[in-house]
């Protein structure tokens, strides 16, 4: 019997990209276990044991095979997009995880739009890219940060020597942007 599990995964050009592996932990402080990866049915990496790994083809210089059998990609690129699939034995039958890595352009640095309606200031926040985003704004003269894409201060209430700042995050990668709110008023 094999257990079949498949995710799709998501890693940033230019980035170092790890498969996010649950393994049996069992298995796992035994050391002895077998572990192969694929890359579209090609090796890519072999640990029998407690061996040191064996890495091949095209991803051999750029991958690291972690003690928890998990696989990291250096510096990903375009290529590196495709079908994984990690084998490993946990003394009872052979499992395998299967993974679509999808290889995403770099994080852009985000857009700040700002108008006033309702005497409010409203400032909004786009960045164009193909994940979902996390949206954060801080202002200068405040600890407070708010989680949205869109953020609004009652005219009343802005202050004119502040800065905005809109930060995006997908996985672990963080742009930014930053505008005086002096700039936004009519």
């Amino acid at each position: 019997i094999a257990h079949i599990y498949c995710e799709d995964v998501f890693g940033i050009m230019g980035e170092n990209f790890t498969f996010p592996v649950k393994v049996d932990v069992e298995a796992v402080d035994q050391k002895e276990m077998d572990i192969t990866w694929k890359k579209n049915k090609d090796k890519v990496a072999e640990r029998e044991g407690q061996n040191e790994p064996t890495y091949f083809g095209p991803l051999r210089n750029r991958t690291v095979l972690t003690e928890n059998g998990s696989l990291t990609i250096v510096k990903l690129e375009k290529d590196d997009a495709g079908a994984y699939e990690l084998q490993y034995w946990d003394f009872v039958e052979e499992r395998s995880l299967n993974f679509v890595l999808v290889v995403l352009d770099p994080l852009p640095k985000p857009k700040i739009s700002c108008n006033t309606s309702d005497r409010k200031l409203v400032l909004n926040c786009t960045a164009n890219f193909q994940g979902p985003l996390n949206y954060t704004w801080k202002l200068s003269n405040s600890p407070q940060s708010y989680q949205n894409q869109e953020f609004s201060i009652l005219l009343e209430d802005v202050d004119t020597t502040a800065n905005a700042t809109c930060i995006i995050k997908f996985s672990e990668t963080e742009r930014s942007s930053e505008i005086p709110l002096i700039q936004c008023l009519p």
